[in-house]
């Protein structure tokens, strides 16, 4: 299922993450293991957040996708499933056809 995950960082353990090297480190070896298919950086209340869409074939992923950014980074983590523009169209036709 293709999940969309919000990686917030506190102001603090964030600058800490940046001066020791972690933040970097962390973030690809995200990237690396989860292969996104996107992946947007930016601000979000005052803090640095990370947005990455990527497919959870497994629901014990979600540790393996998240436990580093909580430890690490002290980050606070939401999931949450999403569709692209085709997923929606096909489960909109589906849906209709069940009326």
């Amino acid at each position: 299922m293709r999940m969309l995950m919000k990686v917030s960082i506190p102001v603090e353990s964030g600058n800490k993450g940046v001066a020791e090297g972690l933040l970097p480190k962390t973030m690809t070896a995200f990237v690396d293991q989860m292969k996104p298919e996107a992946a947007y950086f930016g601000l979000d209340n005052g803090r640095r957040t990370a947005f990455f869409v990527f497919d959870m074939t497994d629901n014990a992923m979600v540790p393996s996708a998240a436990e580093p950014f909580f430890m690490n980074l002290n980050a606070s983590i939401e999931l949450q499933p999403v569709m692209n523009f085709e997923d929606m169209r096909s489960g909109v036709e589906r849906a209709m056809k069940k009326r």
